[in-house]
């Protein structure tokens, strides 16, 4: 069986052909086109061919984007229609009265300035349903609907969002605009909110589905491109998409419900990096994604994927409410520009130089000096084994940026400059590592962080000292661990739907039957995907609170016949997963469920990790010639230090480096500072210990 993983990054594709039969991995790394799906071919013949096979051979492909992040990030999405309930137009622009500043008096409102739909878009028709039980109390009103469809359709708009007040309890009324906009618009991209999220909260349930609207049409066009694309090279295989949950899709499924991709990129980083702990002996992990543009960050306790609130779910400036799991994204990467700011102060990033022009050491044309370039100037870089020397760098391109533009302005020298530099990334990296480790309650201390992407290895030592962090993981290949990533993944749905009732008072039938629709809705998919009955599996959730909290929190949802002792079950996971949360539980106060979920997991063979042959001796000799490279000193200094430099190839099992020492390879360079010390595991990690 032949496996293909390919991550679409901001500055750079990266693909990982695994070859299951006899264990041969290929990889190719190759700078993000225009247009993301060339990319990706052009990565994926050159992994074929190093592979030596076709892509016609190929068995299972899956794909990380950030296409639909991007286009939410950049305000470039669709230019979208929205039909809601009568009295309901202005949703989207009040929102829930939150102010990001509280004391700003110039306060920008994201989602004002930057509506996802203009008010002149915005139409509202008469219908209304009432709750509890999705009563009609208005009669949709068809002649309104189909002038209001004109309006949109005349307006120029590229997709239509349908948003009603309660569809979530009764969708019959979306259902019938859906069929009205496609016989009076056809080819506009429908996105009706009881499909996207059938959920109560009016606002975040707006937001979600014209969300959906506004990224639809070009991620459908860019996944409908690759998918043509890959079959015109020979693909038979389906192509798979991470979604913003941990699982996977199809690319039907995908092109319906885009908004679900949101962040797939991050988290395939995030499992992979857990898998690659996990190969190391290490459950309790961090991961460290930093690539070009960005770092992603994550905290796996036990190796288990952690997801954020539901009303927590942002991308951007605006609510998501989609599962996703907790991944914090900064701008702080190897194309993050340093500068000084109009009021005087040393910043780095978020601004990326991306891949094209790129830092000024690529010779693109790049007049701003990067973090590549500041880690040029401390010659931890070999400029002539870059990307294992398939891209020549620079050197005299990056110090005379860096002098120019950031050693002149602060009178010091070019390699305090850029020391300084660097030290402000790795600060804005640890801050986010506290705030997801520490201050969620994780001692980062019991943790081992998993260092990859092109520049994570460059940051690890400094970033682990600084938080106490023990042990780093430097995964084989790290430069493509997120793409390695979603080869580990299963395909996954996730299906919810809001069922409001107290469960000291449940209606057990009400309860059995929400449960079975959604798991029959996943057993559909996953049959549709080609799954058989033994490769299939459901989860179930619920998402509940106690009477009076404003809002819920989800728990497990046992397996088996929905009874009374059932409920007991839900109530007491309940209270355990409180406990867990917060500290606290209390066990005399009535709980409410609020909606119900079900994954339905399609699972695939697992990756195991490959073991290498042990080395003969426990020093390996230094394959390289040893140069002068900068480390950070005390006291904000930098300290100069003869470094041997080591080929990651010649490495094997067994063998141990004390640092200083640089150890190059094809998609990343690994920084070891002088007290620590590093071996190689039986699977090739390198695993490092701070001194």
């Amino acid at each position: 069986m032949i496996r293909v993983g390919v991550d679409v990054g901001g500055t750079h594709t990266d693909l990982v052909l695994l070859n299951e039969d006899t264990a041969a991995i290929a990889i190719a790394k190759v700078p993000t086109t225009v247009d993301p799906a060339e990319g990706a071919v052009q990565a994926l013949l050159e992994a074929c061919d190093k592979a030596e096979c076709v892509v016609a051979d190929i068995d299972y492909f899956m794909h990380g984007t950030t296409i639909a992040t991007n286009i939410i990030i950049e305000h470039d999405g669709a230019r979208t229609g929205l039909i809601t309930t009568a009295g309901f137009r202005d949703i989207l622009h009040i929102a829930r009265h939150k102010r990001p500043y509280n004391f700003s008096l110039q306060l920008d409102l994201p989602w004002q300035t930057h509506p996802l739909v203009q008010r002149r878009h915005r139409i509202s028709v008469p219908e209304r349903v009432v709750g509890p039980d999705g009563a009609v109390a208005v009669p949709l009103d068809e002649a309104a609907t189909r002038q209001a469809v004109r309006e949109l359709r005349d307006a120029g708009v590229e997709s239509i969002a349908v948003c009603f007040l309660f569809s979530f309890l009764e969708p019959a009324h979306e259902r019938r605009v859906g069929e009205i906009i496609r016989a009076e618009a056809p080819g506009l991209f429908v996105s009706l909110s009881h499909e996207v999220i059938p959920q109560y909260r009016e606002y975040e349930r707006f937001s979600t589905t014209c969300l959906n609207a506004f990224v639809g049409p070009k991620s459908a066009t860019y996944l409908r491109n690759l998918d043509t694309s890959l079959r015109d090279e020979g693909l038979a295989a389906d192509l798979h998409l991470m979604q913003s949950s941990g699982g996977c899709a199809t690319v039907g499924g995908a092109v319906q419900r885009p908004v679900s991709l949101l962040m797939s990129g991050p988290v395939a980083g995030l499992i992979g990096g857990i898998w690659c702990g996990r190969s190391a002996g290490f459950d309790n992990v961090i991961t460290l994604d930093v690539g070009g543009t960005s770092a992603d960050i994550g905290v796996a306790p036990g190796g288990e994927l952690q997801y954020r609130h539901l009303v927590d779910t942002r991308i951007g400036d605006y609510d998501a409410m989609v599962p996703m799991v907790d991944v914090d994204t900064i701008g702080a990467g190897g194309g993050s520009i340093a500068y000084i700011d109009s009021g005087g102060q040393f910043q780095v990033g978020p601004k990326s130089a991306g891949a094209n022009p790129g830092p000024c050491a690529y010779g693109r044309g790049g007049a701003e000096p990067t973090a590549t370039d500041c880690q040029l100037v401390l010659r931890r870089l070999n400029p002539d084994r870059f990307l294992g020397g398939a891209l020549q760098l620079h050197p005299e391109l990056a110090s005379d940026a860096v002098m120019k533009k950031l050693a002149a302005p602060l009178e010091t020298s070019t390699e305090q400059a850029a020391s300084n530099a660097l030290e402000i990334l790795t600060h804005n990296m640890v801050q986010s590592i506290e705030v997801n480790s520490v201050r969620r309650g994780y001692d980062p201390r019991d943790f081992a962080l998993v260092a990859f992407g092109g520049a994570g290895p460059l940051f690890a030592c400094d970033i682990a000292r600084e938080l106490a962090i023990p042990k780093i993981i430097v995964p084989t290949i790290p430069g493509l661990t997120s793409a390695l990533g979603l080869l580990t993944s299963n395909v996954a749905y996730d299906y919810g739907r809001t069922l409001l009732q107290k469960l000291n008072e449940a209606d057990i039938g009400a309860l059995r039957a929400g449960f079975e629709a959604l798991e029959s809705q996943a057993i559909d998919q996953l049959e549709r995907d080609g799954f058989k009955p033994d490769e299939t599996q459901l989860v179930r959730y619920a998402d509940c609170r106690y009477v009076g909290q404003g809002y819920e929190l989800r728990s497990g949802a046992p397996a088996g016949v929905i009874d009374d002792t059932y409920v007991q079950h839900l109530i007491s996971g309940f209270h355990a997963a409180h406990a867990r949360e917060y500290g606290s539980s209390f066990a005399e106060r009535d709980v409410e469920l609020v909606n119900i979920r079900v994954f339905g997991v399609g699972t695939i063979p697992e990756v195991t990790a490959a073991e290498m042959t042990a080395a003969t001796s426990a020093r390996p000799d230094a394959a390289l010639t040893g140069r002068s490279v900068c480390f950070f000193g005390s006291h904000g200094g930098i300290e100069e230090h003869e470094t041997p430099r080591y080929e990651r190839s010649k490495l094997a099992p067994g063998h141990c480096i004390d640092g200083p020492a640089i150890i190059e390879q094809y998609d990343t360079t690994t920084v070891l500072m002088p007290p620590d010390t590093a071996v190689v595991d039986r699977c090739g990690n390198i695993v490092i210990t701070i001194g």
